[in-house]
């Protein structure tokens, strides 16, 4: 039953995921992600179709039924490692969008806080431990050959039973005292008969606890290609768009090229591409003087050459992991840099004795609205700082990958609808807000990311690159220049999903 509004001081609560600290309670769009991240547009598109099936034994009750398909459309024949990495690097951001904040200050109140949810456990573990601070994530357990493929089947015949054995068996010497949860909709016991006290889902808004003993930790790193949670209707319209996004891409991408810079903004309003644009950018170097450092914001492999766009004039940009393919399609210059500090301070040097240049102090790309620490590397070389605060929106397919190849970038970018770019200049740094000041590089560096973090409503972190692709990727980032063969295999290796 609902137990009346009142004050908690719980030591432990055991909360059930879907439609309890998830808003939603339907796990579908979940394994769809999985579908199209892990695997390709083929599995993704079988799944979409058997959605009325599943939705059907839903509804006629065979909820096991409907579970059991899905993990098996979704899981069979995948890695292990390729669903981890899936349920790391993708699902978090689309977990805490559908977070009810009720139910989380009720369970974020107790001390031994216990995450119960039907979907594979793999895909739920690493969200609920290091973002909901769980102790102890209970779920269904897929069946794994001695090849680490997963087959597609779970352990478990009878998933409510299961997942109310494994409750008893934490909980054996005292029962847990609040349970937060669905009401019971079919005969197999629930974990919530165990608890002290259940609240059933919604939580109510008035239910009152003393103090959260821990804070929802925000999801700063994600990957994936897609922007919107993939529901049976925004996935149907994702499938029909994308033959329709490849041709407008190619389209984009082929004028882009024939064009000067200048015109770009004028004949992309025909293309649906909007540019934003704040601030009044600085006159070109004149020649003999040295050239602006534009430092920016890093949203997207597609940010240099949109300020290339809106400058209408071209400026180079020094680079570390963009593709070889980037690269070569790029209309403007690009320089690599080594990661060798002061092999990379002479690259720098040397092209702004040439002119203007672009710089991106966070050394990757971010999302969210959060910004990397900043390398303080560009404020020892110049003291002619231009600050642009760089942000865009886009509707289906985001334009980053940290899993994938980022030869892909600029065509998913383009594949979109109505992709906007905002630019926004800010003046050009006070000398007395420079090193020639006195102040130290940290300290420029440091002012600079604050300034940009409030043009855009974001918030500085001190997290780096190396943060970055260990959570998503698993590695620290570092780029190997390999050679072609290697560079092919790899493009293989990308697309070939595609037709599993």
């Amino acid at each position: 039953m609902v137990m009346e509004p009142s004050t908690t001081t719980s030591y432990s609560v055991v909360s059930e995921l879907e439609g309890t600290l998830l808003k939603n309670p339907k796990p579908f769009a979940y394994f769809m992600l999985v579908a199209f991240e892990a695997s390709g547009l083929i599995r993704y598109t079988l799944l979409l179709f058997l959605w009325p099936i599943i939705a059907l034994l839903d509804v006629l009750g065979y909820r096991n039924s409907s579970l059991k398909l899905m993990i098996f459309v979704a899981m069979a024949g995948l890695r292990e490692s390729e669903i981890e990495s899936v349920a790391r690097a993708v699902l978090p951001k689309f977990y805490m969008d559908d977070i009810s904040m009720d139910a989380w200050r009720v369970f974020g109140s107790c001390e031994k806080r216990v995450v119960v949810t039907r979907m594979p456990r793999v895909m739920v573990e690493r969200f609920a431990k290091d973002h909901l601070r769980a102790v102890k994530v209970i779920g269904t357990e897929i069946i794994v050959n001695r090849f680490g493929y997963a087959t597609g089947l779970i352990q478990e015949s009878d998933v409510d039973r299961s997942v109310f054995n494994s409750v008893a068996n934490l909980f054996v010497d005292q029962r847990p005292q609040l349970g937060l949860g669905r009401p019971l909709t079919s005969g197999s016991p629930t974990f919530l008969s165990l608890c002290e006290e259940q609240v059933h889902a919604p939580v109510p808004s008035n239910y009152n606890v003393h103090r959260l003993h821990v804070q929802l930790q925000p999801v700063i790193f994600h990957d994936g290609r897609l922007v919107k949670l993939p529901t049976p209707a925004t996935a149907l319209l994702i499938l029909l768009w994308i033959p329709l996004g490849i041709i407008l891409a190619v389209i984009r991408l082929f004028i882009g090229s024939m064009l000067p810079l200048w015109a770009i903004p004028y004949v992309s309003r025909i293309f649906n591409i909007r540019f934003i644009v704040k601030g009044k950018p600085p006159a070109p170097a004149s020649a003999g003087n040295l050239g602006v450092l534009f430092v920016c914001t890093h949203r997207t492999v597609m940010d240099p050459v949109i300020l290339s766009y809106v400058l209408g004039r071209s400026i180079p940009a020094v680079t570390y992991s963009v593709s070889r393919l980037s690269e070569i399609l790029s209309p403007i210059p690009t320089f690599r840099l080594t990661r060798v500090r002061h092999v990379d301070a002479e690259i720098i040097k040397k092209e702004l004795s040439n002119g203007d240049l672009v710089v991106y102090p966070e050394g990757t790309t971010c999302r969210e609205p959060f910004l990397l620490r900043f390398s303080a590397l560009f404020a020892e070389l110049t003291d002619k700082i231009v600050p642009v605060a760089m942000n865009y929106r886009v509707g289906f397919f985001h334009a980053t990958t940290a899993r994938g190849w980022k030869g892909f970038d600029p065509i998913f970018f383009f594949m979109n609808p109505r992709p906007v770019y905002e630019v926004t200049f800010l003046n050009q740094l006070e000398v007395e807000a420079t090193c020639s000041s006195g102040k130290s590089p940290y300290d420029v560096a440091n002012y600079v990311q604050r300034i940009l973090a409030a043009t855009l409503g974001f918030e500085c972190t001190n997290f780096t690159r190396k943060d970055k692709y260990r959570v998503l990727a698993g590695n620290d980032g570092t780029v190997s220049y390999s050679s072609f063969l290697d560079q092919f295999k790899k493009v293989v290796a990308t697309i070939k999903p595609f037709f599993k």
